[in-house]
């Protein structure tokens, strides 16, 4: 029998990885899932939004935009530093608060709309986060998630991880949060509605070892990753990176365009 999972030690392995290279590199790009993340939940002016495991702030700049009142959350004191200077360049008033997916610190029903965009999906906890998004959320209204699917680049990327530096065991992969079926067994009991649309966002990078380089240094699961390996171990996982981009990038060898699919997902609250 496995011992149970000491999420604790995970979380803080977590904090580790996100808080080395400049996630904000990378998560920049993605501004686009956080608009139409907002327009899906059909944010109004004013209304109390809070972004969950919200990084460098795309959902949240993307909700300011529309007027609301919005409270950004992360457990990196440094993400929520980038997505400050944001704001600030932005002229928008935004709250922004170190706080755990996990337990948030707010009360019951303290939100008219509670997002997160690939994001909440990499707490190691997952049903305690669901309940935690939904718990503070207000009754009639909206949890609005981005995730990338099983299928999807992040999703095989981090199964290449995997090969190399394998999870502990009894923790659920990330990429379960763009399986529909799972959703509604995180959030079936406190929704009245759960609607999914499939998406493409598209990397864009001038080559297979384009991607890989910014990747290694910037992004910190990647980082970590690199970092922690042994020489011969790092070049096998370069070669397995390459292998996987080049088979799914659709731009010719000019270019490297890759589509990653995910899941929009909007959660009505019960």
């Amino acid at each position: 029998m496995n011992a149970p999972v000491d999420f604790t030690a995970l979380k803080t392995r977590q904090q580790g990885a996100w808080a080395s290279g400049d996630y904000a590199v990378i998560g920049t790009t993605l501004q686009l899932v956080g608009e139409l993340l907002a327009e899906a939940c059909d944010l109004r002016c004013d209304e109390h939004v809070l972004d969950v495991a919200a990084g460098n702030g795309n959902a949240t700049l993307a909700a300011a935009r529309r007027g609301c009142q919005v409270t950004s959350t992360d457990y990196v004191a440094g993400l929520l530093e980038q997505g400050a200077a944001r704001a600030h360049a932005e002229g928008a008033h935004v709250v922004f608060q170190t706080a755990d997916a996990e337990a948030l610190p707010f009360g019951d029903a303290s939100f008219d709309s509670v997002l997160s965009t690939f994001g909440v999906m990499f707490a190691p906890d997952q049903a305690k986060a669901a309940a935690e998004m939904a718990r503070v959320c207000k009754p009639g209204g909206r949890i609005g998630l981005a995730n990338w699917t099983p299928d999807s680049l992040v999703g095989r990327m981090f199964k290449v991880l995997g090969r190399q530096l394998p999870a502990p065991a009894g923790v659920q992969p990330p990429s379960l949060w763009g399986v529909e079926t799972h959703l509604q067994t995180l959030f079936g009991d406190s929704a009245s509605r759960l609607q999914v649309t499939p998406r493409i966002f598209n990397f864009r990078y001038r080559s297979a070892a384009h991607f890989v380089d910014v990747f290694r240094q910037w992004y910190g699961p990647v980082h970590k990753a690199f970092a922690a390996l042994p020489a011969e171990q790092a070049q096998a996982l370069e070669s397995d990176l390459l292998e996987l981009l080049n088979d799914m990038n659709t731009a010719g060898s000019g270019s490297l365009v890759v589509p990653s699919a995910y899941l929009e997902v909007v959660i009505t609250r019960r």
